[in-house]
């Protein structure tokens, strides 16, 4: 697959052999970099050498889990710009990854920002006034992208709250996902721009595929499940997607409490088969308590693709990987809630359901003590207090506490019966590197669970489109 991006890249570059393109020369200074940092072999070469081969552009090693009981993926990226004029920045992140089952995901994802050149107009200061700060409002942010993923194994125990253990079944999926979104702030009022408000919208074509899993000893899913108990077993037509949201990210009590709210709405539609059609709100409400002025976000940035973590827009370089001791940490108090809404003559695919334990299809951790997607029905409800602090340079860890139920109808959401988890463990955080966890989860009623992953995306880098 590597081998394959370098063959496109070197035709793709064939046609300026006379004159040096913009991408010829970011392959020469990327030479440039390797050699320098790779060139000689030695532990004082191992940090920089890394980071020149996983997060460097335009091309560089992919790596990262694919999906919780999918494994480990490993692939190659191609990364790329264009500045046309001071007003328009565009950005292209391909990738390809394998993982150690067999899974894969292969992407393209192109950013369009807009940058307009911000005039300051005079200001007459009185004697003693200091210069008013100048403040990089946030750029608005188009993407469009598509991308295909294939999966071997996802767990499936039936659907609702009381799903039992002995129920557990296996199959494969295939989606591939077509669309675009966008990101605008609302910064024209001064009063509404304090909450770094933006506006949220998306269109989608969703493509799934469900194939059973007969190479163990769990049963196939269609072995123990019928179209009644898991809607979409039977059919899986093609989606329409549309979305709308409204996103704030203010940051409260100087610099002490940073919120992050989200409030969703998504309508999916079959053109084919109106029986699977439905709509979906979510409401996302994230609090983090930093514990020390110089806290910093680990937050995706809306203006990197997948494949960058490039600090501020234009920078040529990801953050140095930092072995400084200053202590760094943070609380964090997030709640989810999402709901479904169908018709009396339509349901949810199971697929598409949203599920907790262990981790989910995107990979977001959740009642970590139970197996991956161990409940699973249309609505969901999580509570997370968290905890982060460095020990030392890129190693940290982490405390969670989560609390959650799923449940068939939106009657039966609230906070009662919601079952818990915890989990520790230790975090590594680390320039441009993808996040990497290692934790041990216990608390609830079936044992106890080991996690292992790495992030997607690169650190700061946006995340990838939702898989349900």
């Amino acid at each position: 697959m590597l081998r394959m991006l370098l063959i496109v890249l070197v035709l793709a570059g064939g046609s300026a052999w006379a004159q040096e393109s913009a991408l010829q020369a970011d392959f020469r200074r990327e030479g440039e970099h390797f050699r320098e940092a790779c060139g000689k072999f030695g532990l004082k070469t191992i940090k920089g050498c890394a980071t020149e081969l996983l997060t460097d552009h335009p091309l560089h090693i992919a790596a990262g889990s694919i999906a919780p009981q999918n494994g480990f993926g490993f692939g190659g990226a191609f990364v790329t710009h264009y500045t046309p004029n001071e007003s328009w920045r565009l950005s292209w992140n391909v990738d390809a990854v394998v993982s150690t089952n067999a899974s894969w995901r292969a992407g393209a994802y192109m950013k369009i920002i807009h940058t307009p050149v911000v005039v300051i107009r005079p200001v007459v200061l009185k004697p003693g006034e200091k210069p008013p700060t100048l403040a990089i409002h946030p750029y608005t942010v188009f993407n469009v992208y598509a991308q295909s993923i294939s999966l071997v194994k996802l767990n499936f125990f039936g659907s609702g709250p009381d799903s039992r253990l002995v129920g557990k079944s296996l199959f494969g999926m295939q989606e591939t996902i077509v669309g675009a979104n966008a990101i605008k702030p609302v910064t024209e009022w001064p009063a509404i721009g304090k909450l770094n408000l933006a506006l949220l919208g998306e269109v989608n074509g969703r493509f799934v595929s469900l194939t059973g899993n007969h190479g163990s000893s769990t049963p196939s899913i269609e072995t123990l499940y019928t179209e009644a108990t898991a809607p979409g077993l039977a059919s899986q037509p093609a989606f329409a997607q549309l979305g709308q949201g409204v996103r704030i990210k203010p940051t409260l009590f100087g610099d002490h409490l940073q919120l992050n709210y989200l409030a969703n709405f998504q309508e999916f539609f079959a053109p084919s088969n109106s029986h699977y059609s439905f709509l979906r709100w979510t409401v996302d409400l994230g609090h983090s308590f930093p514990l020390y002025n110089h806290t910093q976000s680990y937050a995706p940035k809306d203006t990197n693709g997948p494949d960058e973590c490039a600090p501020t827009v234009g920078a040529e370089k990801c953050p140095p990987v930092s072995f400084s001791r200053n202590l760094d940490g943070a609380i964090g108090v997030r709640v989810l809630l999402s709901e479904s809404i169908n018709s009396a003559s339509s349901v949810v695919p199971f697929y598409f359901q949203p599920t907790v334990g262990g981790s989910d299809i995107n990979g977001a951790p959740s009642l970590s003590s139970y197996q991956d997607y161990r409940f699973r029905a249309p609505n969901l409800l999580v509570l997370r207090e968290s905890f982060e602090h460095s020990i030392w340079g890129p190693f940290g860890l982490t405390f969670m506490a989560d609390q959650g139920k799923v449940a068939l109808t939106r009657g039966d959401m609230g906070f009662d019966h919601l079952k818990h988890s915890f989990a520790a463990g230790l975090t590594l955080r680390g320039g441009g590197f993808p996040a990497v966890f290692l934790m041990f989860a216990w608390g609830g009623n079936e044992g106890h669970h080991a996690i292992g992953t790495v992030d997607t995306s690169l650190l700061g880098g946006s995340s990838r489109p939702s898989l349900d």
